[in-house]
């Protein structure tokens, strides 16, 4: 294969990243909903190492454990911004460092 070729690649995996994350964003919708209903704050560090912990053991590289913080700590501060528009819609988005941050420096 040639470079056209991995990049044609490399974008049909970006369809198919940006679908995937437009279904866990309405995943973290209804969680949002349903953690309004139940009076729940939208940061759950338990619940954010456990995803990391899924996540680390379900590698098989060639991604770091490393790179994978990176990637995760976005898309968890993007999705808990998300939650944060269905239980306050008039509050400015934040970004909050998570315990996930200390743990893996750069």
């Amino acid at each position: 294969m040639d470079i056209s070729d991995w990049r044609d690649k490399i974008d049909e995996f970006d369809r198919k990243l940006v679908e995937l994350l437009n279904h866990r964003a309405n995943a973290a919708i209804e969680i949002g909903k349903l953690k309004r209903q139940a009076g729940m704050r939208i940061y759950e560090p338990d619940r954010e190492r456990q995803v990391m912990q899924n996540i680390w053991d379900n590698n098989a590289g060639p991604l770091s454990e490393q790179d994978l913080v990176k990637v995760y700590e976005r898309l968890l501060d993007v999705m808990r911004n998300v939650q944060k528009r269905i239980i306050a819609p008039d509050a400015e988005p934040t970004r909050h460092d998570t315990e996930i941050d200390a743990q893996h420096e750069d």
